[in-house]
């Protein structure tokens, strides 16, 4: 949680450049930050994706409810008090953090397979973290292994990360903030094997192809993998077409989350 009570300005549009700046002057920021840069500057087919992510997509619910109709009601509970909280927590910041992952269908998920380890990649305000601690809790076991890279546009942007997490979920969580290159090499050696993946970071074909190289060697026989964002770029429909993958698409808020190994 962000220090003390008091709240944080919001950052002024002025401001932005000079954060950048700022923050490129930290050595371990500077890679990261053209390497952003670099993947924006590619073609992302777009277009194509969002077509075929919603020509695939099904009801979450009908899924969900399919599988534990008690277990997603208790999902979706979790979810709508968890949302009064973290709204309340955003609204004291004034800083734009970007939205979070599918929370309601990871805290299902963590809840159904019951995961030793949960490896996500990308945090900012915690919305999937959250949901994957919670549900951690109600297990009562396992680790949530979360890297992340702090939004360089922001001052002192590591206070942000993971901010709407409340404190009593925090044990058993593993965060790392130096950018997913970097955190995984330290993450997979000693997570153990990993049976939910959340990849929720660098949407690029590059960024994406690199995070599931790295932790699919690591991944049990019926890990369970949940990408955002998939209409981004034709990464996620590349993969699962051309390994024959079953798989499922949920759209959620105008974008669209995958699902493999369900």
């Amino acid at each position: 949680m962000l220090g003390g009570t008091a709240s944080l300005a919001a950052v002024p549009s002025s401001r932005t450049l000079r954060n950048v700046a700022r923050n490129a002057l930290r050595p371990s920021y500077l890679p990261v930050m053209l390497g952003k840069v670099r993947a924006r500057l590619r073609p992302a087919h777009r277009d194509e994706a969002l077509a075929w992510a919603a020509e695939h997509a099904e009801s979450v619910d009908t899924f969900a409810a399919s599988i534990d109709a008690d277990l997603w009601a208790e999902s979706a509970a979790w979810a709508t008090e968890f949302e009064a909280h973290a709204q309340a927590v955003l609204a004291t910041i004034g800083v734009p953090l970007g939205g979070g992952g599918h929370h309601r269908l990871l805290h299902f998920l963590t809840r159904l397979r019951r995961p030793a380890t949960v490896v996500e990649t990308g945090v900012a305000a915690g919305w999937s973290s959250a949901a994957v601690l919670a549900a951690l809790a109600a297990n009562g076991a396992g680790a949530l292994w979360s890297s992340d890279f702090p939004y360089f546009r922001l001052e002192d942007p590591e206070r942000y990360v993971g901010c709407i997490v409340p404190e009593a979920l925090r044990d058993g969580w593993h965060l790392y903030l130096r950018g997913d290159r970097a955190n995984l090499a330290e993450i997979l050696p000693q997570c153990g094997p990993i049976s939910l993946f959340h990849y929720d970071s660098d949407k690029s074909v590059e960024g994406r192809s690199f995070g599931m190289a790295a932790v699919r060697p690591h991944l049990t026989p019926d890990a369970v993998i949940v990408c955002d964002d998939i209409d981004d770029n034709t990464w996620f429909r590349d993969w699962v077409v051309g390994e024959g993958l079953a798989h499922r698409v949920f759209e959620r808020g105008g974008k669209y989350v995958g699902l493999v190994g369900l």
